[in-house]
């Protein structure tokens, strides 16, 4: 049952008859339900593959959506999540119905203005994995304190992780600690820099990508692999990070006030960041870990 949120000539939310009515950003919107007897054309049956391959691949990073595509939408009624969905789905597809799939150097998971990373690449250890980009000297002073955003993407468990603020343009690398099971999956890897006031973003590089790990060559990695008596991660100098554990599941922290850390999703800890960057990006990105 649909109700009249406006009186009798405004919009109203809900069901009527075949009539859906709702809100989105701010406008009434009314849709109208249709069955149809006749069997889809095959323009349809791709169309409709070409939408579920593109939505299983950005459901799980509707979070970094958000912030990359945030400034693509300003003054439109346009969400994130759809502007998204409506590019990659025209630039990051390949092959015909039935066998539509991602074509995962051409994703973009953020779009702006900011210089994108130069020859990213990236490399896997038994701990996780390692970014590298080119450092450029070229690069204007004005972006060297730019922060890297990190985003690993396992489409076999459509899982991610993520590090919103990483290191900065200047250093040139920055480890992601990953469990072995998901490093043992398929990964496609991406980067983005985000300036230091947090308004600006650059568009995401595909840094690179690890085929399934079969299980005779995890076997063998496992049995070659001697076993790491300390556990490392690389950071900034400045940082001075030391090891704290809670329970089973380590994380890295700066030794200084709780209130000043940035929660990353993936389990780390990151600090040592200005004010406003902090203020931009914690209230709508981050939940500290219960």
């Amino acid at each position: 049952m649909g109700s009249l949120s406006n009186g009798l000539f405004g919009g109203f939310n809900g069901r009527v008859g075949n009539l859906v009515g709702y809100m989105l950003n701010g406008k009434n919107v009314i849709r109208l339900i249709g069955k149809t007897n006749k069997p889809p054309t095959l323009p349809k049956l791709a169309n409709y593959q070409k939408m579920t391959v593109v939505n299983d691949f950005l459901r799980p990073l509707q979070n970094i959506l958000k912030l990359g595509y945030r400034n693509e939408v300003i003054g439109t009624n346009r969400n994130t999540y759809n502007e998204a969905l409506s590019f990659n789905k025209k630039h990051a597809l390949k092959g015909e119905y039935p066998n539509i799939s991602m074509d995962y150097p051409k994703a973009m998971l953020t779009k702006g203005n900011l210089p994108p990373a130069e020859k990213p690449s990236i490399s896997r250890t038994d701990q996780g994995i390692l970014f590298h980009w080119e450092a450029s000297p070229k690069s204007s002073s004005v972006h060297t304190h730019d922060r890297a955003m990190l985003v690993l993407v396992f489409p076999e468990a459509k899982m991610i992780s993520s590090i919103y603020i990483g290191a900065r343009r200047e250093q040139g690398e920055e480890f992601m600690e990953i469990s072995s099971n998901l490093l043992a999956t398929q990964v496609e890897a991406y980067i983005s820099f985000i300036s230091a006031d947090g308004q600006e973003i650059s568009d995401s590089v595909h840094a690179g990508s690890f085929a399934k790990v079969s299980a005779d060559d995890q076997e063998l990695q496992e049995e070659n692999q001697p076993k790491a008596e300390t556990e490392h991660a690389i950071y900034n100098k400045e940082e001075q990070p030391t090891l704290a554990l809670t329970g089973t599941k380590s994380q890295y922290c700066s030794p200084i006030s709780a209130s000043a850390n940035l929660f990353r999703p993936s389990g780390i800890i990151h600090t040592g960041l200005s004010a406003p960057l902090s203020a931009h990006l914690i209230p709508p990105l981050f939940t500290p870990p219960s």
